[in-house]
């Protein structure tokens, strides 16, 4: 069941001069990533064989998933009008997918995958809320509060199953914290990198994979806040077993929030070189 429509967005408040140049690219990459969730079903089902009250919580998570991407993907033909979501979304699909054809988690258990899957939503329940907090532009700002709450709804749905296989599975602390790591590592991979390169970049142009990345990263970076990373860090540490308030918690974001400035300023450093330099790297 869906807990908001997108007919209830208010989208004759949209007002294009409150639209900051380094929000539109990001939009349409994140539209694009959210649509894509009906994939993540069918491999979420698979993993989940016998377990039909799983797989149907899958199931709905992906309908919101993808009302997701569409509300985005609506958003950013308003602000560039000259964007078609559809065709973007099209040439998406064709050139990333994900396998779903598996009779196991690629996490080697079912909580490891439900830990992963909060990773997931931590990650964008913070992302959607510093951009929400960041924008200025009124129907932007409702749409990502509508889905940081969704995200939100998402992680307590995943980490609710992780606790019931976790009573079954057993698995260690040092495991739980070995898949919550790998999972927020892969944060940097082709998913949002593809996503980028489809939604604002010509298809004459190669993927590059370095540029595309840092395209968008040395953007999304900048909305964040010290109090998004920190109740990131409570939902990672809720995850993984450990208290998510207190001084562990509070070392632990203060050392991410360092680490991501320190990210932020690398890939501006990608995106400040003349485009001739980047595509000569991405070629070599």
């Amino acid at each position: 069941m869906k807990h908001w429509h997108i007919e209830q967005i208010a989208w004759d408040r949209f007002d294009p001069s409150k639209v900051g140049p380094d929000v539109i690219p990001l939009v349409k990459a994140a539209a694009m990533v959210e649509k894509n969730g009906s994939d993540y079903a069918v491999y979420l089902n698979n993993v989940f064989v016998g377990d039909p009250d799983f797989q149907q919580a899958a199931d709905h998570w992906a309908v919101e998933e993808e009302q997701h991407g569409d509300a985005l993907g609506r958003w950013a033909m308003l602000a560039d009008p000259g964007w078609d979501f559809d065709t973007a979304f099209a040439r998406y699909r064709a050139g990333y997918k994900i396998e779903t054809t598996v009779d196991a988690s690629i996490r080697g258990s079912r909580t490891g995958e439900l830990i992963a899957r909060c990773m997931v939503e931590t990650g964008t329940s913070s992302y959607y809320t510093a951009l929400g907090d960041a924008t200025e532009e009124p129907v932007l700002k409702q749409i990502c509060k509508l889905i940081a709450a969704d995200e939100y709804r998402h992680f307590k749905l995943f980490y609710d199953h992780m606790k019931r296989y976790l009573a079954r599975e057993n698995l260690s602390f040092l495991q739980r914290l070995k898949v919550a790591m790998g999972r927020i590592g892969e944060s940097e991979d082709d998913e949002l990198a593809f996503a980028y390169h489809c939604g604002n970049e010509g298809a004459e142009i190669p993927y590059s994979h370095d540029r595309c990345i840092a395209g968008y990263m040395g953007r999304a970076m900048g909305f964040y806040r010290f109090r998004h990373i920190e109740r990131g860090m409570g939902m990672i540490f809720k995850s993984i077993g450990l208290e998510p308030r207190g001084r562990m918690s509070d070392l632990a974001a203060k050392g991410a929030w360092r680490l991501l400035q320190w990210r932020r300023g690398k890939y501006e450093q990608v995106l400040a070189r003349p485009a001739n330099e980047n595509a000569a790297r991405a070629a070599a």
